[in-house]
């Protein structure tokens, strides 16, 4: 059965050092300490709802290294959270809980279509720019719709027309017109590598992936490619694959 995770984030991807170790429980916790658990509280202290809200959160333990000390084939991944994830064959949601960063925008647009699995390609490429940036696609931790749109317009160009027809000349103009795609990535990536005295990507990666990234950014959510046809781009066959193939093979 498939599902839409629906919540596509960096803060959802966390590492797991002692999968798949034959370290015990009872030595992690004698090296590292037990661990520690937060209450969770509502602000206007009321009672938790019975269903949907864990009762404690756990603090991530530290290692004692620093992220960059751990190598790739040391790192094992996990995605957490589950909580939004739905089957489209047996339920549909109009309402989008994904942070605005990262929203989909027919989740404003088409507020009374049920989301697709397209949804998650949207807020997929949005990781893989923070991932690859290490800053976000689009600005603002307090931003409102109508700025999150006009910055969409700004790096991927106009809206689709009956979006504009439905939604006035307020978000036809973009205040982010001089901005684009190419410009942010030469910024955030090929200018902060240099500065911090990395390689930069070559031109022929560079396209591909920003190839690969526009089609994901597609306004049009129909228009998206497949999980699979993200699998199958340049940029995933030339470069990421065979990293990661690199990166499993390692001692």
């Amino acid at each position: 059965m498939a599902f839409i995770f629906m919540n596509v984030k960096l803060l959802l991807i966390i590492s797991n050092y002692f999968i798949n170790s034959n370290v015990a429980t009872e030595t992690i916790y004698k090296e590292y300490g037990e661990p520690e658990f937060e209450p969770v509280n509502r602000l206007d202290g009321q009672k938790l709802p019975p269903t949907g809200v864990p009762e404690y959160g756990v603090i991530p333990i530290w290692l004692g290294e620093a992220s960059e000390n751990i190598s790739l084939p040391e790192s094992r991944i996990l995605l957490s959270d589950f909580g939004e994830a739905f089957s489209p064959a047996q339920e549909k949601k109009f309402e989008s809980h994904t942070p605005l960063l990262i929203r989909p925008p027919e989740a404003r647009f088409e507020p009374t279509k049920s989301l697709t699995f397209s949804s998650d390609i949207w807020s997929l490429a949005c990781t893989i720019w923070d991932i690859v940036a290490q800053k976000t696609l689009f600005e603002g931790i307090m931003t409102d719709e109508d700025d999150m749109t006009c910055q969409q317009i700004g790096l991927l160009g106009p809206l689709p027309i009956e979006w504009q027809e439905k939604h006035g000349e307020s978000i036809h103009q973009s205040k982010y017109l001089n901005r684009s795609l190419e410009g942010r990535f030469e910024k955030t990536v090929q200018q902060a590598h240099i500065e911090a005295r990395m390689p930069s990507l070559e031109s022929d990666e560079q396209d591909a992936l920003l190839s690969m990234l526009r089609s994901m950014l597609c306004f049009q959510p129909e228009n998206r490619p497949s999980a699979q046809q993200v699998l199958e781009s340049e940029w995933m066959v030339k470069w990421a694959l065979p990293e990661y193939e690199k990166i499993c093979n390692s001692p």
